[in-house]
């Protein structure tokens, strides 16, 4: 990997920088998904080529050639700036679409995902099929020119204010059930769909559960063959655990850690000259340095076309232990303030540290448990032997 700045990346990097100090002011607040400013951002982004750089022009991207060092200049300079940074609308749908959907599926979809304005959940999760995603049971079969779907999903993050959901679905109920799975796309509010909140310990309820009943889905809404659903399932988790793993949030937010350790004080002494809380901070920013040229590696085998394998399978893993760690470090330097919650008037931050702690241990287990994910690299990355299955006893 060189890492050796041209003048040309050079330019880029001034170029980047006079932008985002023009327009900084411009960029929506964190969270925010949907408003029209964040859909604003985002086309100003597209138009610099700083958001979805890669997707082509005719799908509505930027159609930038792949570059590792602009795309880590980009995620540097938007993280010191702490602006939020461009995208390529949601990072799991986008690059399946890109590599496996029809051609009416990429000029319908994609454009308005990038955009802002399209937003996706994920319909894969069960109540009996979890880690085992491959015994999922909701059922869809033929009748004239649509599935017909019936079943229940569970876990389904943001499916309340979603537009469209990718779902898996069995087809092929004769076939292995890694070989009779499905990959449709399901426009929220379709008749026969039925999507509930589920309250989480964070007070909010971004996670639901949705029920199916004969529910009627137009058979060319499907990604890839009938029965090759979990192929392209897999390459959906692959850019799915990927985005939980982000290494360029994981610095942004430990950069807010460090303005944080700056303003709280104990006993008059600011808890960044704490050696004690110093150390943590020290040892944090070798993990995240760590994480984020592992994601340059990814990077750069992605835009090479070859397959990482173990870089590309620590990133989950790591990432939402990082976060939450990270998190963890926040609330100590917050102390008895950090156990705060709701519309206290000391709160902090209103609160996005508490929430974040929450969240980010969830996500330790969503997306794949880390005992899963642990398992996934000694089997498929380290080449170790599967753990000994044994019968039943009667």
């Amino acid at each position: 990997m060189d890492l050796a700045y041209s003048a040309e990346h050079q330019a880029f990097r001034d170029e980047v920088r006079s932008f985002l100090k023009s327009h900084k002011d411009q960029a929506p607040k964190p969270g925010e998904r949907s408003s029209a400013a964040a859909q604003s951002w985002q086309k100003l982004l597209i138009e610099h080529g700083y958001a979805a750089r890669t997707v082509p022009r005719e799908y509505g991207g930027a159609g930038q050639q792949p570059d590792i060092l602009k795309s880590h200049i980009l995620a540097e300079e938007f993280t010191f700036a702490k602006v939020p940074p461009g995208h390529s609308g949601d990072n799991r749908i986008v690059p399946v679409l890109l590599e496996m959907g029809s051609e009416a599926q990429k000029q319908r979809f994609i454009g308005p995902t990038i955009r802002g304005e399209m937003l996706w959940c994920q319909g894969y999760s069960e109540p009996g099929s979890g880690s085992d995603l491959a015994s999922l049971q909701t059922k869809a079969h033929v009748d004239g020119d649509d599935f017909v779907i019936n079943g229940q999903k569970i876990w389904t993050s943001g499916a309340k204010t979603a537009h469209m959901m990718f779902c898996l679905v069995r087809t092929e109920p004769d076939a292995p059930k890694h070989q009779g799975i499905s990959y449709l796309l399901i426009p929220m509010g379709t008749p026969g769909m039925d999507v509930r909140p589920l309250k989480q310990m964070t007070g909010d309820s971004q996670f639901n559960e949705g029920f199916f009943t004969d529910c009627r889905v137009p058979t060319t809404e499907i990604v890839g063959a009938r029965g090759e659903g979990w192929y392209v399932a897999n390459a959906t988790l692959k850019h799915e655990r990927g985005g939980l793993g982000d290494p360029n949030q994981a610095e942004s937010r430990f950069h807010a850690i460090l303005e944080l350790m700056k303003s709280e004080t104990i006993d008059g002494r600011r808890l960044i000259d704490i050696p004690a809380f110093r150390d943590r901070a020290m040892a944090l920013q070798a993990r995240i340095l760590a994480m984020k040229f592992n994601g340059m590696r990814v990077l750069s085998h992605d835009i090479k076309g070859e397959e990482p394998g173990l870089p590309r399978w620590i990133v989950k893993l790591q990432g939402c232990e990082l976060n939450h760690q990270a998190a963890g470090l926040a609330i100590d330097a917050l102390g008895e303030l950090g156990i705060l919650y709701d519309d206290s008037p000391y709160l902090r931050d209103h609160g996005m540290w508490q929430h974040r702690y929450m969240l980010d241990l969830g996500l330790i287990i969503g997306g794949g448990t880390a005992q899963i994910q642990k398992n996934i690299i000694g089997e498929r990355a380290l080449g170790l032997p599967k753990e000994p299955k044994f019968e039943k006893q009667i």
